[in-house]
């Protein structure tokens, strides 16, 4: 099964608390996926690296599309994979940075993966220590999705992106950022031309369905 929740921003007792919202026990079937702002790479920490070897214990999968706050350089670092169809760092032997622009196939579920959003409060940050200028999809990058979008015939089973379509975000009561039109139009562009069951995103920090096909997730866990 997969269980799609919101930004963890490195908190270890969150993460450890998704489980206990599941049925039943997580185990080798099931794969959680994070929405953007994992945070347990952020410091690049031996105390970050401690508790990533904790979760290599676990028996599931660990997932994570990136948002803005990360250290993308410490994430890049990473040894890339071709994993499930498209393309990951791989963390740990079960923890997966999932790449921009890929589609993977995971529990038999086509899941297009499109992390990055624009940091809002970068005014309070400092480059190359609390922000990184990688936090948006470059031309590469949009490419890449639209080819492999193209390749599965504009359709897949889920959207799992960090930020979300512009008029989504609207529907959340928040005015889209001019700094991040590119991707909120993108967005809007597969909103209308790709076809999908749902899309889930973080970013807001809110946990809200809307209009039936959107879910903004935070604190909660999507179970599909």
């Amino acid at each position: 099964m997969l269980h799609i929740t919101g930004d963890t921003h490195g908190d270890r007792d969150r993460l450890k608390k998704l489980e206990e919202q599941g049925e039943s026990e997580w185990g080798e079937n099931d794969t959680l996926i994070i929405c953007g702002d994992f945070g347990f790479i952020f410091a690049n920490s031996d105390y970050e690296r401690e508790f990533l070897d904790e979760l290599e214990k676990k028996p599931y999968t660990i997932c994570f599309c990136d948002g803005n706050h990360e250290n993308f350089p410490a994430i890049y670092s990473f040894p890339k994979e071709n994993w499930n169809g498209g393309r990951v760092h791989r963390i740990r032997k079960n923890v997966f940075h999932l790449m921009r622009g890929q589609v993977f196939t995971i529990d038999g579920k086509k899941i297009f993966t499109m992390g990055g959003a624009y940091s809002r409060d970068k005014y309070m940050r400092f480059e190359n220590l609390s922000w990184w200028k990688e936090e948006l999809p470059n031309d590469a990058e949009y490419k890449e999705a639209i080819s492999n979008l193209r390749e599965n015939g504009n359709r897949v089973d889920y959207v799992i992106t960090h930020t979300a379509p512009r008029y989504i975000i609207r529907m959340l009561g928040k005015e889209p950022s001019l700094r991040d039109m590119e991707l909120t139009g993108f967005f809007d562009w597969i909103r209308h031309d790709v076809q999908f069951e749902h899309w889930f995103f973080g970013h807001w920090h809110t946990d809200r369905d809307i209009e039936g096909k959107f879910s903004a997730v935070y604190y909660s866990v999507k179970n599909v």
